[in-house]
């Protein structure tokens, strides 16, 4: 019998325990139902306390807003950081609520290095390739192009700034790079030459190809005179070929290519009276 008294004892504290829990959890879910629960802010700011270049705070807030289901308790943080992350010039979002009715969202922009393939992406400094209005990218100034297999976008931008260093010695500068599918390289400058650099055999390939091309240059600049290089071919191991307006064909094959002659201005006279 005491046995059956404590079983009823234990049951009845069990309800008992269940019935109050339910209580405070339909008290709790009334108390967030609450008006003054409800969002009536987002305030955007900078991830690292920088000032935000693309970004317009009013602009995304107004456009999120509406995406945004729940109020301070039940919106779901996660979809809202992804709401964000899919806005333009974004790259990286997190949200934080904000007592009583409020969400922090701290944002980290893209910052775009130069256009990538053609279909209008863009790359960034950290070899993210990311979709954004190109009129925004280069108002400051002309983006150089990238393009590559996909995948290799940390590669182009490793070997830019290997390229970006290398011409410096003949104050060069690469306004385009791209690596083909058959991983062969290509580079132009800012002179108008296109350079093509051809595939790695290993580490040193492009480097040394792109020296021996820095070493000769001057000469080839002072043989062609003002006559432009239009492409430059180094694939060759001991050698090199190139195209250029300022350069004439010999009829007999076995001479020496020469510099095409330069017009002469017609020589000024002057009459006295």
């Amino acid at each position: 019998m005491w046995h059956d008294v404590r079983a009823l004892n234990a049951t009845s504290g069990a309800i008992t325990a269940l019935v109050a829990l339910a209580c405070i959890s339909s008290g709790v879910w009334w108390l967030s139902q609450r008006p003054m629960f409800t969002l009536r802010a987002v305030r955007v700011e900078s991830m690292y306390g920088l000032d935000l270049q693309h970004v317009n705070e009013l602009t995304v807030r107004n456009g999120v807003m509406g995406k945004i289901k729940g109020n301070f308790f039940t919106s779901d943080l996660e979809q809202v950081r992804a709401t964000f992350e899919a806005v333009p010039w974004v790259r990286k979002a997190s949200v934080r609520r904000e007592w009583p009715n409020q969400l922090i969202v701290a944002v980290e922009e893209h910052e775009a290095l130069g256009t990538w393939g053609e279909d209008g992406r863009l790359l960034s400094v950290k070899g993210e390739v990311f979709t954004a209005n190109l009129a925004e990218a280069d108002e400051d100034h002309a983006l150089p192009a990238f393009d590559g297999p996909v995948g290799s976008e940390k590669e182009v931008l490793a070997r830019f700034a290997e390229l970006r260093g290398w011409f410096a010695q003949v104050a060069l500068v690469p306004e385009s790079i791209s690596l083909s599918n058959r991983y062969a390289w290509t580079v132009k400058l800012d002179n108008g030459m296109n350079v093509e650099l051809g595939r790695e055999k290993d580490n040193a390939t492009l480097k040394g190809r792109v020296q021996r091309l820095v070493s000769i240059y001057p000469q080839l600049v002072a043989r062609l005179q003002e006559g432009r290089i239009d492409t430059i071919d180094m694939r060759y191991p001991n050698g090199l070929a190139l195209s250029s307006a300022a350069l004439s064909v010999p009829a007999d094959a076995t001479k020496p290519v020469k510099a095409a002659k330069q017009k002469k201005a017609p020589t000024k006279t002057t009459k006295h009276i």
